[in-house]
Parts: C-alpha cells; sequence; structure tokens
C-alpha cells in the first residue's frame, strides 16, 4: 500500500510539473505578442487601421482599403448612355475589398437603386455643404444604418458590382456632390473626385 501511495505521489508530482513548466514556456514565448482583436469573418472591423488609411492632397481618405493613389484612373467625364457623364470615380478592387468613409459626417441614406448604384450609402459632411456617394457596394459594414455619425475611416461596407455594374468588375463607384441650402440627398452639384484622391496627375 506504501508502495502504491509512492508512485502515485510521483505520478501526481510529475503531472504537476510538466503543467507548470509548460505554462511557463507559453507565457515567456508570447509576452509581447499578443495578437490584436479581429473581426468574425465576413465583419467589417470597427474602423480602418491608421496604416491601412491613404489620404490625398486634401486629406480626403481613398475609400478603398489597399487602393493607392496611382493605382486611381479619371473616369469623372467617361460617357455612360447617351448624354449622361459618369460624374464619378470608379475604385477598382477586388469583390469584398473594405470600402470606408472618405471624410467625416452623417450617414443621411442607404438606398437600393436595382438599375443604378445598387447597393448605396450617401454621407453628408458635418457642414452640410458636401454629400460623399458610395455605390455598387456587395453589402453593407454591420450595424450600419441612417442618421448614424461617421469617422474617416469607418467601415461603410465591402466592393461590390451590384445595380448596374458588370458582375466581372467589381468596384467602388465613388462620387462627391456639392449640396446647396436645403438640397437633398438625391440632389447636390457633382465635383471630380479625382485629384482630391489623386492629385492632378492622369
Amino acid at each position: 500500500m506504501d508502495r502504491l501511495k509512492l508512485i502515485l505521489v510521483i505520478v501526481l508530482t510529475a503531472a504537476i510539473s510538466v503543467a507548470l513548466t509548460s505554462a511557463f514556456w507559453l507565457m515567456a514565448f508570447n509576452r509581447g505578442h499578443v495578437a490584436e482583436p479581429s473581426a468574425a469573418p465576413g465583419e467589417a472591423p470597427s474602423t480602418a487601421a491608421p496604416g491601412q488609411l491613404i489620404r490625398g492632397p486634401t486629406g480626403l481618405a481613398i475609400p478603398v482599403v489597399g487602393v493607392k493613389p496611382e493605382q486611381l484612373t479619371d473616369t469623372y467625364s467617361a460617357a455612360r448612355g447617351g448624354s449622361r457623364v459618369h460624374d464619378a470615380t470608379d475604385i477598382m478592387a477586388p469583390r469584398g475589398t473594405l470600402v470606408v468613409a472618405a471624410a467625416p459626417g452623417t450617414l443621411e441614406k442607404l438606398f437600393f437603386s436595382k438599375g443604378g448604384g445598387g447597393i448605396t450609402a450617401y454621407v453628408r459632411s458635418p457642414d452640410g455643404a458636401w454629400q460623399y456617394y458610395y455605390a455598387h457596394l456587395d453589402a453593407y459594414a454591420p450595424g450600419l444604418h441612417e442618421g448614424q455619425a461617421m469617422k474617416q475611416g469607418d467601415p461603410i461596407g465591402r466592393v461590390g458590382s451590384t445595380g448596374d455594374a458588370s458582375p466581372e468588375a467589381p468596384h467602388l463607384h465613388f462620387a462627391i456632390n456639392r449640396m446647396g441650402q436645403g438640397e437633398r440627398w438625391w440632389q447636390g452639384t457633382p465635383i471630380n473626385p479625382y485629384p482630391l484622391l489623386a492629385g492632378n496627375k492622369r
């Protein structure tokens, strides 16, 4: 019986020693390497990381994460059926790429236009003078809602091809409108976003 107790004590001591040693090395190895919390699959992060946000010469952020100014093309004056012009910049990117707020403001309208912009969002600047329009989204960011205060870099949705965009060419249709007194979300005078995002080089 005494021999059995001795064996049990030895086995128990060895098990505790192994557990404590393993815990020590795991803690020592991972010290200073704590992973940042990330969004669950399919969710947008709470905001774009500072290193992800690329600003143009005016301070306006390129609204598709990972796209650099030199990758942009000026599509503002491109023809769009009949006499209609584009009045926006198309930012090409893989489907699902994060779309973020180019500037702060209030999310004025979420709207689905089947034959036009598809899944869209309209953000009005704090002074009410500018409207930022994001179209052809694949989906909205989780929890996005009208009336929401947006900071520059806050998630709006994901790049897609909803509406009249080609499924083979997912992109963000990004437009800026100068807003007059009392003008609503669908109104305003378009200005070219390209030089604000990329400078005057073409």
